[in-house]
């Protein structure tokens, strides 16, 4: 029970929620980049909502079925087919043994994701399956995935009722509302009060643009010059997923998933949890717009993207039944 990877993406790994509470230890989290595509991709198909599964970005990689399986797609769409039979994201699939998984053009979305019933069968690195590709630990020997690789299956329901022939099942994940329509939600940080009244002002709808050298560790923004008051130094500090840092050049960062444990530039805001994967699944060149809100509401939408993962779950739960005894 395995899937081999025909051909290498730009760059494929497998990820999970990520690792916490090791950061003291200066380990970084990892973990997949829109979290919020890898739950509905495992809530799909009666997964744990953070069952491992691969990430991939454009080129996407090429997978071969070696058992048949029961999967999803979600975060971005790059016009899935199965045996050259074209498959939409978000949706529960029948995949018969054999069956070749490509990807043909980046259509919307930066990075999609593969969830597998069962999920993969690999070996956790301090409580987590994501891959560090700095310590060389998680995931597939803590490295991207190569042509060749062959990932091993954890046993599912659909293995022992094999399926032989695609199927796409009809019910989906309305994805519709969870992202936003680049326009961002944070909260100020602890630095916020240092920049300067010019600076502050922009950051009440501050405009960016994403640069082509961003990476899991963080997006990097184009914007106005930022300054602060006076030039200070700063002892470093824990940061976390979602910190905009102000750099010495006056332009901005926001740490991602790979992100460093702690850092001395100023925490001038931070992204809300639940527009994280909006962000991540820009792609450079993007122009965003940065908009304050408080901790309340901050609270409140990520409280409705918990409500509706739960609902999805259940209905994909009452779906999945009534299939079967059918």
């Amino acid at each position: 029970m395995s899937i081999t990877i025909i051909k290498a993406g730009l760059f494929s790994t497998v990820q999970d929620t990520g690792r916490k509470g090791f950061q003291h230890l200066g380990i970084n989290p990892n973990g997949a980049m829109d979290v919020l595509a890898m739950q509905i991709a495992n809530l799909l198909i009666q997964n744990k909502a953070d069952e491992a599964v691969i990430e991939f970005f454009y080129p996407a990689p090429v997978f071969r079925f070696n058992t048949a399986a029961f999967i999803a797609l979600s975060g971005a769409d790059f016009v899935a087919s199965i045996n050259d039979i074209p498959v939409p994201i978000n949706h529960p699939i029948f995949v018969p043994e054999n069956a070749v998984l490509s990807f043909t053009k980046k259509q919307s979305g930066h990075i999609g994701y593969l969830a597998i019933q069962g999920g993969l069968e690999l070996n956790e690195w301090m409580n987590s399956y994501s891959t560090n590709t700095r310590a060389g630990a998680g995931g597939m020997e803590g490295r991207a995935l190569q042509k060749d690789d062959e990932l091993k299956l954890k046993a599912s329901a659909i293995q022992k009722n094999s399926q032989s022939q695609l199927q796409v099942l009809p019910w989906m994940a309305d994805t519709k509302g969870l992202y936003q329509t680049q326009s961002l939600r944070y909260l100020p940080g602890n630095e916020f009060s240092l920049l300067n009244t010019f600076s502050q002002q922009f950051m009440t709808n501050a405009q960016f643009t994403i640069l082509a050298d961003s990476d899991r560790m963080g997006y990097r923004l184009k914007g106005p010059a930022l300054k602060s008051k006076k030039q200070i130094e700063l002892i470093s500090s824990g940061v976390t997923n979602g910190t905009i840092q102000l750099l010495p050049s006056g332009q901005c960062i926001v740490l991602l998933a790979d992100h460093q444990t702690t850092g001395g530039y100023p925490r001038i805001g931070h992204i809300i949890q639940s527009d994280i994967p909006t962000l991540v699944q820009q792609s450079p060149g993007t122009v965003i717009r940065l908009i304050p809100v408080n901790m309340e509401t901050a609270e409140k939408i990520n409280t409705r993207q918990g409500q509706y993962l739960q609902q999805l779950k259940n209905a994909c739960t009452l779906q999945l039944n009534a299939y079967h005894r059918h």
